[in-house]
């Protein structure tokens, strides 16, 4: 299985060194302003990331990382701890986990959720920490006393056939009763599940009920390269 760093882009040691992280605390506190304020979040980064001057990814971390005090308050009260069944964003939280075994750039948001900054593009590809990420959820959900697990794949997004017989083969060594969903929109599948793993800002609003499962887990891998945007910090 070829090794691989999941979401590594050489220029994050620049774009979030010490002295650019300062501008993009600033720039999040005139984004958080502007959305509290009923602007759409991709034109408040845009307008605000101009300013700043801000590259690409700088955009897109704070894009992600920022979110107004009605969603990050909606979305509290969705959050749970345990349940049942499971209703896993199979892609979503697979690949924040390899992004955290890689040590490559992840972030604290503001909705207390962690998120990478990996784009799929239409194309996945299992790779070294792969079965490590499986097996961190596989564990994860044991101790939290789930019994069953769906994960829900998005079909048209190719190699998802083999991660699925990856998943079933290694959620064999756990006790948990597990299936995998290959559709044609996980989201939307989301959309009407309770007890979600996930940190996709859409099926958060829209879920019934929700795990900060990446975020419990991303807490305990000490190679992960965590930028903390949870809050605002005025300067």
């Amino acid at each position: 299985m070829e090794t691989v760093k999941r979401g590594f882009v050489p220029t994050d040691s620049r774009d979030f060194n010490e002295k650019n992280i300062a501008v993009m605390r600033t720039a999040q506190a005139d984004i958080f302003y502007l959305v509290n304020h009923d602007y759409p979040i991709k034109n408040a980064v845009t307008f605000v990331g101009n300013r700043y001057q801000l590259s690409e990814r700088q955009r897109i971390a704070l894009q992600r990382a920022v979110s107004s005090e009605k969603a990050i308050s909606e979305r509290q009260k969705k959050l749970v701890n345990s349940g049942d069944t499971a209703n896993i964003d199979g892609l979503n939280i697979i690949i924040t986990l390899e992004t955290a075994l890689s040590g490559t750039t992840l972030l604290k948001c503001m909705d207390g959720t962690v998120r990478d900054l990996a784009g799929l593009r239409g194309t996945y590809k299992l790779i070294d920490k792969t079965d490590t990420a499986i097996r961190l959820i596989a564990e994860n959900l044991v101790r939290k006393g789930f019994k069953k697990a769906v994960f829900w794949i998005d079909k048209p997004v190719s190699n998802t056939g083999r991660l699925k017989q990856r998943i079933l083969e290694i959620m064999a060594d756990y006790p948990l009763d597990t299936a995998v969903e290959l559709v044609d929109n996980a989201d939307t599948v989301l959309f009407e599940k309770d007890c979600v793993i996930s940190s996709d800002a859409i099926i958060l609003d829209k879920c019934i009920s929700y795990i900060n499962f990446a975020a419990e887990i991303v807490g305990s891998i000490e190679s992960a390269q965590l930028y903390d945007f949870s809050e605002v910090k005025n300067s």
